[in-house]
């Protein structure tokens, strides 16, 4: 290959010199066509294709390998195949190649596609790339067993498709948290590459600083390993670099919360929310005007699998009782019998339930965890006299639907003196008993009444009329 004094030389020659391609073929040693092409032609420089070449580029064998290699990105580790059993597996398909071209190949894969973002993804996916989420706690208001009920609604949020998962726990802390994590990654279908969360205390030990990381606690980094995702945790007080998530709390609340729904219970309220979700995603991209479900179903596929061992998430914690046979437990105190009789005692909390064991390995005492019981009372004196004002509202009334389904039942009557004459009894009634008392014992409290019933009903007969529970969301 010439020189650029080279090439200048044969130029030079040809141009202010007038000699003939022969002679400047002749007295520089090269080749006839070689001295034409530079001394007639233009010379302006071109750009190099660098495009890959050989057998994994042009034939099947490439795409084979990536399909693997992609694949083998969601395991472990120690699950993935080694580029020797990759050989081995394409030479029993035909592959003409060797050990070192597969290696090759494997190395160039690796180079373009383990970076933090996809070149034909544009800005967007830098600013948010598939498979990150960012994590987040809310607290919502349900009914519960006739009574409101504070619960904390963990919201897990993919920026890249603006999907949304959420879950009720009874609690913030750890036990909650990771317990509510697993049942997200269930509904999800995997588990997210990258999770960003604030400095929240039951994941954070030592919050994040100008000079220093964040450090994780214990449970939570074990939790992490076992799961394979990578926490990110923002900066204090920034709100914004968690912005998805923040709004999909708000979201969740005013869409799915708004006018306090009905909780049966934890497990099949969740199931309910999560169907209110997945129906959700059937609407259009606030900013790529595509549906979410088709994004994130194109997000899905770089989830990391979840793994096969299930993770038991609970806390173990050494209990001393009181002279008077409490011990402390989630801020309340708990009267167990005997408990003064034990020096140590051993307690296994899980996020809804503990148990209290002995150190020769008795279960002393087990129930479900104290903040399981705290509710507010729905004050049904006021609102029965604001029903009495308005008594053709009353079926209207955002409380209507948390009444039990016998006293909803015995208030549905067409007449409306017969109707203010019901809610006058029922608001005697509550001086002295609750409204789930009263619905409980229905048919003596409504026999033993001083008021004459001019129907001369059977109440014995009224359940038959009873509609089934159901869980309901608000929408």
């Amino acid at each position: 290959m010439l020189t650029m004094d080279n090439i200048n030389t044969i130029r030079n020659l040809r141009n202010n010199h007038d000699k003939s391609i022969n002679h400047i073929a002749k007295e520089l040693t090269v080749n006839w066509r070689t001295a034409k092409k530079y001394a007639d032609e233009a010379f302006v420089p071109e750009p190099r294709l660098r495009k890959k070449t050989g057998m994994m580029y042009v034939e099947k064998w490439g795409g084979i390998v990536a399909l693997w290699l992609s694949e083998d990105a969601k395991l472990p580790k120690k699950k993935r195949r080694t580029a020797e059993a990759m050989t081995t597996d394409l030479k029993a398909e035909g592959f003409p190649g060797s050990y070192r071209t597969v290696c090759a190949f494997i190395r160039d894969w690796k180079a373009t596609h383990y970076s933090e973002t996809q070149e034909d993804q544009g800005f967007e996916r830098l600013e948010h790339p598939p498979a990150e989420a960012q994590l987040d706690f809310g607290t919502m208001e349900v009914c519960h067993e006739g009574a409101f009920k504070d619960v904390k609604a963990l919201v897990m949020t993919f920026p890249y498709s603006n999907a949304g998962f959420a879950v009720a726990l009874p609690a913030e802390n750890q036990e909650c948290l990771l317990e509510g994590l697993k049942e997200l990654f269930r509904q999800a279908g995997g588990v997210p590459k990258k999770i960003r969360i604030d400095n929240m205390s039951t994941a954070v030990t030592q919050v994040k600083s100008k000079t220093d990381p964040a450090v994780l606690t214990d449970g939570f980094l074990q939790f992490a390993m076992h799961y394979g995702f990578e926490t990110q945790v923002c900066n204090p007080r920034s709100g914004n670099e968690k912005g998805s998530v923040e709004n999909k709390v708000g979201y969740v609340r005013y869409n799915f919360f708004v006018a306090t729904p009905i909780m049966m219970d934890f497990a099949s309220f969740n199931e309910v929310l999560a169907q209110q979700l997945a129906k959700d995603r059937e609407r259009i991209h606030y900013e790529k005007y595509v549906l979410i479900n088709d994004l994130w179903l194109e997000e899905k596929s770089d989830l990391l699998m979840l793994p096969e061992v299930d993770y038991p998430v609970f806390k173990e914690v050494e209990l001393k009782a009181n002279k008077y046979n409490e011990i402390k437990l989630d801020n309340d105190r708990i009267h167990v019998p005997r408990a003064r009789n034990h020096s140590i005692i051993y307690g296994l909390l899980r996020f809804d339930s503990y148990q209290l064991i002995s150190t020769d390995g008795e279960i002393i005492d087990e129930g479900p965890r104290p903040y399981m019981m705290k509710k507010r009372a729905i004050q049904w004196s006021s609102i029965l006299l604001d029903w009495r004002r308005k008594p053709r509202a009353m079926a209207y009334s955002r409380y209507w639907k948390y009444l039990p389904e016998r006293i909803k039942l015995y208030l549905s009557h067409p007449e409306w003196a017969e109707q203010n004459r019901r809610l006058n009894q029922l608001i005697g009634l509550l001086t002295t008993k609750d409204m789930l008392g009263i619905n409980e014992n229905f048919y003596e409290l409504i026999a033993a009444s001083d008021v004459p019933d001019v129907y001369d009903v059977n109440w014995q007969q009224y359940d038959a009329f009873l509609p089934q529970s159901v869980e309901v969301v608000s929408r």
